[in-house]
Order: structure tokens, then C-alpha cells, then sequence
């Protein structure tokens, strides 16, 4: 068997995670099961399993992360894998050093795996082609996260959320709220939920925030366009939140934060409008009074804070799977 997905090898077997796209059911249920034993360590039910011992993990976050970073870092040390956090800012490349020369030196002291996260689109990308041209594609990357194109651990860790209270992806109505033209997180969880069979998405924001063409930017989605929130929460079982991404915008798209909350806030009124068992989910950091109300970010409905929990059990998952651990 032959592919052209660079996250595959030859035999269709998983060896980066660069991206949700062009990904199989097959392979994102995969990660999901792995991930569902891994529940207890991340817990800590159980404190360690030793299935990435003597490996070492780089942790090359070129943009600021709290819970992304955090959490691979815990699911490696948990996977019994060596951590290493570079520190970009007092790195070689504060003076210039390129990326790809960071990533020689980097792989010259016996990495196994790059955990990168990158504000240009496609880094992730590059160093994995980067390895295999140089014959180190024993090496395995995971993208954490790159510009505006895609962040594959934080849309499978959505899916598994959704998966535990909502059991099966075929019934459900999801909404996705907010800025999408520039999250890289929504772009993940909408390959996600139409692989996985999602029959109704919904893509909810003003028309400002939202894709030029936006019902056709996953080629097959079933995706519905929502410039009104009323209508976009209505009847909806999942309600996922996006953080207004003020660092990527390019002039002003919005009048100010309070006319955005007032329009496109999530409230308890308005979540009303959903099903009485909508679970709210939010990436994070969280926006209070911007995206979300307090009232509803800690409320019965949210599942904000297992989201970080299971992210930890669904990383595990996916470095154990591309270091080869069996379960």
C-alpha cells in the first residue's frame, strides 16, 4: 500500500499527527479507544505506564500555551517518556538560528518525537518532511498547533468529550460558535465531526468572522451558515464556543467586545434555545463576558474543564500510537 499522506507510512500506519484532514474513521476511532484506559492515568488513578520509556520528548512551543504545552507535558512524564521544554526565548533561535537548523540540533541529541507548536501555517509539516528527506523518520511530530490551519490533538480531545456524554457522533446537531475565519481549532473539529458522521454542523458567528464561502470549506460537510445565534443554538446538542482570535485579526472586524457579547455571547437565555442536554465545550483560554457568560462557563452544562482532563488521556494516545506502545 501507497500513500501520499505525509502522517502515514507506507502501510496506511499513523507516524505524525499533523492534521485531521485526510485522516480515516478508522483512525480517529483508533485514538479515541486508546485514549478511553488512558482516562484513569490522567486522573491519576494510576500514576505511570511505561510504554514510552527511554524516549525523549522535545516540546518545541514557539507560541505562548498554557494548557496545550501543559498537557503534553503530563501525558509524556505519564507515558514514562523523558520531557524536554524548549525555551524559544532564550534559545538559538532569539539569535537567528533557522527552524529546520533547531530541529538538526534538536534531533542530533536523540529525539523521538518533536511536540511543535508554530505561528506559520505548515511547520509542523515542514519538519516532518524535513526528517524523512534527511533519513530521521523514526522521529515523529505532532502538531500542537500551527498559524491558522490546524490544531489535531485539540479537535480529537473535543471528540472524545463529545463521545463520552453524547455516545454516538450520528444523531447529534452541533453548533460551532463564533470567530472560525481564524481558528485553527474549528478547522480540526469540523474534519473531526464530518468524518466521524456528524449529519448537522453549524457554523455560527457574524459574517465578518466567518470563511468567505463558508458552507464549502470542508469539501463534503454538512455544514450549515448562522449569522444569527438564536438560530444557530436551536435544537443544538453540542454547543461548541470559539475565543475571538484578536492576535490573528487584521483591522478592525468587530464594533467592540460588549456589542459582540451582546450579539454573539453565549448566556443562559440564549442557551436555552438548544436542547435541555447540550453540552457547552470552549478550547480555551476563555473570553468571560466576550464569548462566554460566567453563569454559563460554570454552569451544569458545561464540560470545559473535563475537556483539559481527557485532552491529557487522548495525547497519551496519540504519542503512545506513534511510538509504537501496544495497550
Amino acid at each position: 500500500m501507497t500513500t501520499s499522506n505525509p502522517q502515514l507510512n507506507s502501510h496506511g500506519e499513523l507516524i505524525h499527527l499533523l492534521s485531521i484532514e485526510g485522516l480515516s474513521r478508522d483512525i480517529l476511532h483508533n485514538i479515541l479507544d486508546r485514549a478511553e484506559p488512558f482516562t484513569a492515568v490522567a486522573e491519576r488513578e494510576v500514576k505511570k505506564v511505561p510504554l514510552m520509556r527511554g524516549k525523549s520528548v522535545f516540546n518545541l512551543f514557539f507560541e505562548n500555551s498554557t494548557r496545550t504545552r501543559t498537557t503534553f507535558e503530563i501525558a509524556a512524564k505519564r507515558l514514562s517518556a523523558d520531557v524536554i521544554n524548549l525555551n524559544i526565548n532564550t534559545s538559538s533561535a532569539a539569535k537567528g538560528e533557522s527552524l529546520l537548523d533547531t530541529v538538526d540540533n534538536l534531533a542530533a541529541m536523540q529525539a523521538d518525537m518533536f511536540v511543535v507548536r508554530h505561528a506559520s501555517s505548515g511547520a509542523p509539516y515542514l519538519i516532518a518532511q524535513h526528517l524523512a528527506a534527511t533519513g530521521r523518520d523514526h522521529i515523529h511530530v505532532v502538531n500542537a498547533g500551527d498559524g491558522r490551519h490546524s490544531h489535531p490533538t485539540q479537535g480529537l480531545l473535543d471528540m472524545y468529550t463529545i463521545r463520552h456524554y453524547k455516545k454516538d457522533f450520528t444523531q447529534l446537531t452541533v453548533a460551532v460558535v463564533g470567530d472560525v475565519l481564524h481558528s485553527r481549532v474549528a478547522r480540526s473539529q469540523l474534519h473531526a465531526l464530518t468524518t466521524l458522521g456528524v449529519p448537522e454542523i453549524r457554523l455560527v458567528g457574524p459574517r465578518t468572522l466567518l470563511p468567505a464561502a463558508a458552507a464549502q470549506m470542508i469539501p463534503g460537510a454538512p455544514l450549515r451558515v448562522c449569522n444569527d445565534l438564536a438560530d444557530g443554538l436551536r435544537g443544538a446538542d453540542v454547543v461548541m464556543m470559539l475565543r475571538l482570535q484578536n492576535e490573528r485579526m487584521n483591522g478592525a472586524l468587530l464594533p467592540s467586545t460588549q456589542e459582540y457579547f451582546k450579539s454573539w455571547g453565549l448566556t443562559p437565555e440564549k442557551l436555552a434555545l438548544a436542547k435541555p442536554d447540550a453540552i457547552v465545550m470552549h478550547p480555551g483560554p476563555m473570553n468571560r463576558g466576550v464569548e462566554i457568560d460566567s453563569s454559563v462557563a460554570d454552569g451544569r452544562q458545561a464540560v470545559i474543564l473535563p475537556q483539559v482532563t481527557f485532552g491529557i488521556a487522548v495525547r497519551m494516545a496519540v504519542m503512545s500510537m506513534l511510538a509504537g506502545g501496544a495497550q
